[in-house]
């Protein structure tokens, strides 16, 4: 059954706005058609929730598909990133409205810090984040984003970056899957009231041919995708599942009567043989 806007559960946020509990992620959803489609899809399914990214190089494309979906924009939420190479106060400002204009929006509901530690600022990435992030927070005043977030950030970047915040962050985030649990910032996120988006929440592949997963998948009567979407909320992420395919685009709304045992949940959370998530302080880029 089509699901209908009005039923997508939604989490709160520290700042009071709520946010639809599912996204749609687009990362390597090529330009041009491939994303057009997958994100007029996505809409036409009952997704209301939009992941992108300046680095996708695909916000032309979405941009255009929320224009022809006809779908009132205050009935959506659309987040993008600032990336590596626009860590800064002017540049951020810049980069925030070179993505509005290829989105053609007038305001964001997310504006996230895509990676705390770029590889060219390593030695002064905390006043890079704090520039960033005042530029943010000026942007919120001035109506053109609703919300500021980070994604990747660990528990010393953020611990950084609350000593200039005015604006705690609402979101971050992570790469978050079964099998990737990353215990410190998911205790810490929690603690603060930072709701944690969960990045390629069905894997990087591995999960598919998991047995631990198919044997879950055949108990339930489901696929694979919806029972690691039905773990993702029972931890309290908001997951971004991504695809192009219209059919498993729409299947993976249909995981919200999945109830799972404790010790399912268990089970799922400490899979092995998953690819982990990176560690920001050390990436190539």
């Amino acid at each position: 059954k089509r699901m209908e806007e009005n039923e997508m559960k939604t989490y709160q946020m520290n700042n009071g706005l709520t946010i639809p509990a599912l996204g749609f992620g687009t990362y390597l959803s090529k330009d041009g058609e491939e994303v057009y489609q997958a994100v007029l899809s996505a809409l036409e399914a009952g997704y209301r929730h939009i992941d992108t990214a300046t680095f996708y190089g695909n916000e032309e494309s979405i941009g255009r598909a929320i224009q022809d979906s006809g779908i009132p924009r205050e009935e959506l939420f659309i987040t993008t990133k600032l990336w590596n190479d626009a860590h800064g106060y002017e540049e951020a400002k810049a980069a925030l409205q070179d993505s509005l204009d290829r989105l053609q929006l007038d305001y964001l509901d997310l504006y996230l810090i895509h990676w705390p530690n770029p590889v060219q600022l390593r030695n002064r990435w905390q006043a890079a984040n704090a520039d960033s992030w005042r530029a943010m927070e000026e942007m919120v005043e001035a109506g053109l984003i609703r919300t500021i977030g980070v994604s990747n950030f660990l528990v010393h970047h953020l611990e950084e970056l609350l000593k200039t915040a005015k604006i705690i962050p609402a979101v971050n985030q992570l790469r978050l899957a079964p099998g990737v649990y990353q215990t410190e910032i998911i205790d810490y996120c929690k603690d603060k009231g930072i709701v944690l988006e969960a990045w390629s929440p069905l894997g990087r592949g591995e999960l598919f041919s998991h047995p631990t997963m198919l044997a879950l998948a055949e108990k339930y009567g489901k696929t694979v995708a919806q029972i690691a979407l039905a773990w993702s909320w029972s931890q309290g992420f908001l997951p971004l599942p991504k695809s192009v395919t219209p059919s498993r685009i729409r299947e993976n709304l249909n995981f919200q009567d999945i109830l799972l045992s404790e010790e399912d949940i268990t089970a799922i959370t400490t899979i092995e043989g998953v690819t982990g998530a990176y560690d920001p302080d050390n990436i190539s880029f």
